[in-house]
């Protein structure tokens, strides 16, 4: 277990669908042109992918 001290170092980024604050080096990441995406696990992961088959072919996010 990480002391207390590192924990508060730790760079925390927030999942793109709960918006639950997690360690960034233990997010899942979907890189875009000019952005990065961050989720918790795969369950937001998916959760995303599914919105974005969702979208017509010329308004995804990810092009």
């Amino acid at each position: 277990m990480l002391p207390v001290a590192s924990l508060s170092r730790t760079n925390l980024i927030a999942c793109e669908i709960c918006l639950k604050e997690i360690p960034h080096d233990l997010a899942i990441s979907q890189e875009g042109v000019e952005y990065v995406q961050y989720f918790c696990g795969i369950e937001c992961y998916s959760k995303w992918d599914a919105e974005q088959s969702d979208l017509p072919e010329g308004n995804a996010d990810n092009n």
